[in-house]
């Protein structure tokens, strides 16, 4: 391996054989209700209606070619599809509820979806893993003109953004406009706010958090070399 200035490579990351690491792109596909909720010894069993609310390609007629076990983007935490005949359900243990907005979504909340990206599919936003990294708060938003979010998140959190970079928004693919600390601003265009959850949204709610996956292999070898020195 091509090592440069002298220094060490970082190790090879393998991972087990037969797991499966899915990945999608913040393009959000449709959004959808949820139907119903209920308490399971790992945590809730979450069902969303298999007819969507929206759809950015606009096509409302349930997907028909899902199959039990594939991993689906729900607000942007991957989560893994159960055999059922008629809507989406899955099994949503207990660390997501706690880490994720979908502790405290309800009945009739609508939810964003997006099915894993397939070899040859178009890249339309940016490589999104579907593991949140911390929540945030919308602190203010600004429709005078341009559509304009500021979103508060924990400082002591290991999430970053950089000044036009990716981030992700309830599985919402978007651009940073400005940084800080512990916040961030972002541009919304309307088409988002139509044909997502994110056309719902108020001041004060609170939404799941990705940060781009190259910015994190970034921010975590600059921590080791911070380490090693």
């Amino acid at each position: 391996m091509l090592q440069i200035g002298g220094e060490r490579p970082p190790s090879a990351v393998a991972f087990p054989r037969g797991r499966r690491h899915s990945v999608f792109t913040g393009i959000v596909e449709r959004s959808s209700r949820i139907l119903n909720l209920t308490t399971t010894p790992q945590g809730r069993r979450l069902t969303v209606s298999s007819r969507p609310e929206t759809s950015t390609s606009g096509d409302l007629t349930p997907w028909g070619d899902l199959v039990a076990g594939e991993s689906i983007s729900v607000d942007g935490a991957c989560l893994t599809l159960l055999p059922d005949a008629k809507e989406l359900q899955f099994d949503v243990v207990e660390e997501t509820l706690r880490r994720t907005v979908l502790g405290s979504r309800g009945v009739d909340s609508i939810v964003n979806l997006e099915r894993a990206l397939k070899v040859g599919d178009r890249l339309g936003g940016h490589y999104v893993t579907g593991h949140i990294d911390t929540l945030g708060t919308i602190r203010s938003i600004q429709s005078a003109g341009e559509i304009c979010w500021v979103i508060e998140h924990d400082r002591s959190s290991r999430f970053r953004t950089v000044e036009k970079g990716s981030v992700t928004v309830d599985g919402v693919s978007l651009t940073v406009a400005s940084c800080s600390d512990d916040s961030f601003s972002v541009a919304l265009i309307p088409h988002t706010l139509a044909v997502t959850s994110l056309g719902q949204r108020e001041v004060g709610d609170v939404v799941n958090l990705e940060m781009d996956h190259f910015g994190r292999w970034v921010d975590e070898l600059h921590r080791d070399r911070q380490g090693d020195s």
